[in-house]
């Protein structure tokens, strides 16, 4: 983790404002006087936004620099190409749905080692190529009291931006951690996101790799979707639970991408998959969600060597007859193995039984698990045709048993009290229904 120092600026009257504004050092006017090229190293001290930059230039700051704006521009906005901007404490003062700390139109921009304090976006990219964004820190400003969702930006915003870098960064309670759009060839890398709605959120981004990352306490991990060709591989997501739509990853519309070696824990739903066909999941390690993996309506896709461990449900499908499932490992499944070749004889067959259930009348979610449910669970075994089934279970685990070191983890839950509220949940649903079922007939 980046060890950052907060700077909280106090709130005062407009004429106080503008008082402390005079006394900040004009950035766009040291800007002005640089030469194309030139290298500009800022001393110590605290200066005034907005600040435009239409020539090629370096920015670098020392340890204490700070840039304030309470203007509805960008604190920086960069429009040459070849730009870099690196070291400055952000403070974007004002909100709004255009408000946004850095904005870059322009090729091969790197921003580095940025902490960016914002009422709006953090920073976005628009037609803006080839450039690098590593190491920054992105946060909401808190300082002016609690914010619904709605009022907030993304953290990084790309739109229409193709091959940018975006590496190391840290990301907190905003909107969207990285939001990608209309984009490809983007490399996504090492970044952490915590506290948002979608860490990482990917609409058409054909050709992209999503790789390293760490998200916690989003409502989705990283939810891909309308995309060709993606990697996502050796992220980890963990602790996405707090919406009933919440999901470590979520694959919509997805097409020939790989997803692999990534850890899902104590999320929702580990992985989410549908309208999708010819991606691969392999090595993955999901374990303690509330539904390890979910089918909807995804086909032709390839699931081998994953790890099941510790879900309360393993997997659900509905209209996904046709994925390849083998050598996944289900510590629930009735495992045999006669030739000792470390895969059962005994096919994993994904029963719909419950899922359909529920789906016609939720208010049978009360009995989730009890003795009646299994019963007819095992009844329903012999209509197998058409459900999703492993035929080859893997015998032991694939990867090395990855996990969330809870011990780091103050605010945390114990899986035994994560369950009892979902349960809790599931029964107060189910009561409502029968309430306003027995209601409507009166």
């Amino acid at each position: 983790m980046i060890s950052l120092t907060v700077f909280l600026l106090p709130c005062y009257s407009d004429s106080r404002a503008a008082e402390e504004n005079a006394s900040l050092i004009s950035l766009q006017d040291i800007v002005d006087k640089a030469s194309p090229g030139e290298r500009i190293v800022l001393p110590d001290g605290s200066y005034l936004g907005p600040v435009r930059i239409d020539k090629q230039i370096v920015i670098q700051a020392s340890e204490q620099v700070v840039l304030v704006n309470d203007h509805p521009a960008p604190a920086i906005s960069i429009q040459a190409d070849g730009v870099v901007v690196q070291g400055i404490r952000i403070i974007q003062k004002q909100g709004g749905d255009d408000s946004t700390a850095v904005s870059v139109q322009a090729d091969e921009v790197i921003l580095k080692e940025l902490e960016i304090r914002t009422r709006g976006y953090g920073i976005q990219l628009r037609d803006a190529h080839d450039g690098a964004l590593e190491g920054n820190y992105i946060a909401w400003d808190r300082s002016q009291g609690p914010s619904s969702l709605g009022e907030k930006g993304n953290g990084i915003d790309l739109y229409k931006s193709s091959g940018n870098l975006i590496e190391q960064n840290v990301i907190v309670n905003m909107k969207d951690g990285i939001y990608l759009d209309n984009s490809k060839d983007l490399m996504i890398a090492d970044n952490q996101i915590f506290e948002s709605r979608y860490g990482i959120h990917c609409m058409y981004v054909d050709g992209t790799k999503i790789v390293g990352n760490v998200g916690e306490y989003n409502i989705t991990g990283a939810m891909i979707m309308g995309v060709r060709e993606v990697t996502v591989s050796s992220n980890s997501f963990a602790k996405q639970r707090s919406n009933v739509n919440s999901q470590g990853i979520l694959l919509y519309d997805v097409r020939d991408s790989l997803v692999e070696k990534n850890v899902l824990e104590g999320n929702r739903v580990g992985i989410y998959l549908e309208r999708s066909s010819r991606n691969e999941l392999s090595y993955n390690s999901i374990s303690r969600n509330f539904v390890g993996i979910q089918f909807v309506s995804a086909e032709d896709n390839l699931i081998h060597y994953n790890d099941f461990v510790a879900n309360v449900i393993e997997a659900e499908a509905t209209k996904s007859e046709s994925n390849q499932l083998h050598h996944n490992f289900w510590d629930m499944a009735d495992l045999l193995d006669l030739d000792d070749d470390g895969v059962s004889e005994l096919s994993y067959a994904i029963n719909p039984f419950y899922r359909n259930l529920i789906t016609r009348i939720p208010a049978f979610q009360l009995f989730f698990q009890s003795p009646g449910i299994h019963f007819l669970s095992t009844m329903a075994e012999q209509e197998r045709q058409g459900w999703t089934i492993d035929h080859s279970p893997g015998m032991k685990l694939n990867m090395p048993r990855m996990s969330v070191d809870a011990s780091t983890d103050n605010n945390s839950l114990p899986e035994s009290m994560f369950l009892t509220i979902v349960a809790s949940m599931l029964l107060l649903i189910s009561g409502l229904t029968i309430i306003y079922s027995r209601g409507s007939k009166e």
